[in-house]
């Protein structure tokens, strides 16, 4: 799966964030912050150590992706990963999921 159109369409990430449900959304928002920088895809490899291989299969959100090289290659960009409970109650797929 792929996404064509720009996850935010100003271009810019919002200051609170975005919620990640697919790594075709990862892959669209990675590309967006790439194409911010002005950076080509083999630019980012570069900088990134990695091969543009790789770049492009995240950017195209292929789900088997190495995560520590996705979270290197976010931290680059100036991308955090943030990781929190889901706000409505029983919208887990578990239940009886741990209330943190």
């Amino acid at each position: 799966m792929q996404i064509e159109e720009p996850v935010f369409p100003s271009g810019n990430l919002p200051v609170n964030g975005v919620v990640i449900r697919n790594s075709a959304q990862l892959g669209a928002v990675i590309r967006q912050r790439r194409e911010q920088f002005e950076l080509k895809q083999t630019d980012l490899a570069g900088l990134g150590g990695t091969g543009n291989r790789f770049i492009v299969d995240l950017e195209r959100g292929k789900p088997t992706v190495q995560l520590q090289k996705v979270i290197d290659l976010m931290d680059l960009l100036g991308l955090d990963v943030v990781v929190k409970p889901k706000t409505s109650p029983g919208c887990g797929r578990l239940s009886g999921a741990p209330q943190w």
